[in-house]
């Protein structure tokens, strides 16, 4: 595995590390708009992990949506919609705020955002190895 594949791995899995622990205790809509935002940055590490990823292999993806379709056809995403719904809640929340879209998407971080990815971050290293 190259060392810019493992750095940026390891930056991800801290990241995700402190959005579960967000998850986790957050009570007060501060604390829950904190966790958004860090799904916001754990999510653009996410795809920028995948973009080395899949580089190494060959195959070149040069934005969100192209590199989670191409990581679900390389198999190391089952569920691609599932991934297509995490990309759509981050830029809502990117974008624009809402009280309503961010206990909405609070509760979908919570719920399948946050699994999705850690079983992203396992098979990225799974497949690396």
């Amino acid at each position: 595995m190259r060392e810019e594949l493992t750095h940026s791995i390891g930056l991800l899995e801290k990241a995700y590390i402190t959005l579960e622990d967000g998850i986790n205790s957050a009570v007060s809509d501060l604390e829950k708009d904190g966790v958004i935002q860090r799904f916001e940055y754990s999510f653009e590490l996410l795809w920028k992990t995948l973009k080395i990823f899949l580089f190494d292999q060959g195959i070149i993806c040069k934005s969100p949506k192209d590199c989670l379709k191409s990581a679900f056809k390389f198999g190391l995403i089952e569920n691609d919609e599932a991934f297509l719904n995490m990309l759509e809640d981050r830029n809502i929340m990117s974008h624009l705020y809402s009280r309503e879209d961010s206990v909405l998407i609070f509760e979908n971080i919570k719920k399948s955002h946050s699994i999705n990815m850690r079983n992203l971050i396992q098979n990225i290293k799974k497949f690396s190895n």
